[in-house]
């Protein structure tokens, strides 16, 4: 057979596993994932703090170029009707902002689903184990039961019945002895019996978890796309009213995408050290919440030619046992069934149990391999570092592209509205300007046209 399929960090992980780190003291701290030491928490924190600054330097040039733009402009001459040069290309510049900030969603709604399939890849794998695990107590136990059954009920009948036969009482007896190693043995292959740490426990939290996330991304997603087509339907409609609401909503979605962008980059950056080396931390852990021994640990995350499998012995014995058993039995039907007619039917009741538990045996040494938990481990590993980290990374790339569309469309938008035309009385009253003409076209030449109160009509 083949070498198990394992994993192999991809060049994302290098690349962020080679940024420098350092504390709240600028000191360079080591890139290896620790997240219980100070030191390293506090790297994450200023990566995340990178997204702050970028929020702060956003909002002051926001700020410094919209109060040049209201206090610095030069006033316009009485009467002046003409817009202003360079209008158009202040309306088409917030346009091109809004829809890379539209492209931008695309990107996240991708990054969004390439995070939630790594996410559930792990979470199926760690189902997998779970089940894997549980059934091999579930045939420990079975297999147990069935054999302390029968020592109990049908060896000791047929001692009773071969009573006068000292010889073949002994070999009874020799039977019962090997059945109760058999249990004795089997009872240990069942590791992961009485463990507090369990798969379906931890994958039951990361979905929990992940509902969440995924749910927030859509709706922060959402709330973008429809500020970005408000925004642009308030410009095609030069709906001032419509502009200053989406104005306001755009700074709120400003203020969110620096947000995640700082949980993103410093989420990535703590994905990439724990994805470099995994063994060591997830062995270390595993270790330390389940108790077990390292030569188990390593056998079933490492599953290396090197590495013998600590349940071998065990096995090994067991299978002779269980060959020495059958071979007693056969010797008991031979000898015992032609003087014991009696001694049959727990012969037969034997046999059966025997190829019940020599059928759960060898189901046992199917799973107690390596090569299905640890192929369940790589593909937990696979999900995570590489799904769901290149899902964070688009995230991240959206949360970019959304704060730097956002910024170039909170500066255009006031000098885009402020290019909008008046809506005079006479607009109000008589409809659009556009409309008048073709109004008072279709008026007969008789009849004078109709005013409404208040309102006077202009010469034309």
């Amino acid at each position: 057979m083949g070498a198990p399929p394992g994993y192999r960090p991809s060049a994302w992980v290098h690349l962020l596993h080679q940024l420098p780190r350092a504390d709240f003291q600028l000191r360079p701290v080591p890139s290896g994932f620790a997240p219980q030491e100070q030191e390293y928490q506090q790297a994450l924190m200023l990566v995340a703090a990178l997204a702050g600054l970028g929020l702060g330097l956003s909002l002051i040039f926001i700020a410094v170029y919209l109060i040049r733009f209201c206090c610095c402009r030069p006033p316009e001459p009485p009467g002046a009707k003409s817009p202003s040069p360079g209008g158009g290309c202040v309306t088409w510049s917030c346009i091109a902002a809004l829809l890379v900030g539209c492209a931008g969603i695309g990107i996240g709604f991708y990054g969004n689903s390439e995070t939630s399939d790594g996410v559930s890849q792990l979470s199926s794998a760690l189902l997998h184990a779970n089940h894997t695990l549980s059934t091999i107590d579930h045939l420990v136990l079975e297999t147990v039961e069935g054999l302390g059954q029968a020592v109990r009920v049908e060896l000791t009948t047929l001692e009773e019945v071969l009573a006068e036969r000292t010889e073949l009482v002994a070999a009874a007896r020799g039977a019962r002895r090997q059945a109760e190693a058999v249990a004795q043995q089997l009872q240990g292959l069942a590791f992961w019996q009485g463990v507090p740490l369990s798969p379906l426990q931890v994958a039951e939290e990361v979905s929990f978890v992940e509902e969440y996330r995924w749910l927030a991304y859509v709706l922060l997603l959402l709330l973008e796309l429809l500020v970005c087509l408000f925004t642009l339907l308030g410009l095609a409609k030069q709906s001032k009213w419509l502009v200053v609401v989406m104005t306001a909503m755009s700074l709120l979605v400003l203020v969110l995408s620096w947000g995640s962008m700082g949980l993103e980059a410093a989420t990535a950056v703590g994905l990439s050290d724990f994805c470099s080396n995994p063994d060591t931390y997830i062995l270390n852990l595993t270790q330390e919440e389940t108790g077990l021994s390292s030569d188990i640990l390593n056998y079933y995350f490492l599953c290396s030619h090197a590495i013998s499998n600590p349940f071998q012995q065990r096995l090994t014995l067991s299978q002779r046992a269980l060959a020495n058993i059958h071979s007693q039995l056969q010797g008991l039907e031979r000898e015992a069934v032609p003087q014991f007619p009696s001694a049959q039917k727990p012969l037969l009741s034997l046999e059966e149990t025997l190829n019940v538990t020599e059928g759960n045996f060898h189901q046992l040494v199917a799973l107690l391999h390596c090569r299905g938990l640890h192929k369940d481990y790589s593909a937990a590993l696979r999900g995570l570092c590489e799904d769901a980290l290149e899902g964070l990374l688009f995230l991240l790339l959206f949360s970019l592209l959304s704060a730097g569309a956002l910024a170039a469309a909170l500066c255009s938008l006031p000098r885009a509205w402020a290019l909008f035309a008046p809506r005079n009385q006479s607009a109000l009253c008589s409809g659009s300007r556009l409309s008048e003409p073709l109004l008072l076209a279709s008026l007969e030449p008789a009849s004078p046209p109709r005013s409404f109160p208040g309102c006077q009509r202009r010469p034309h």
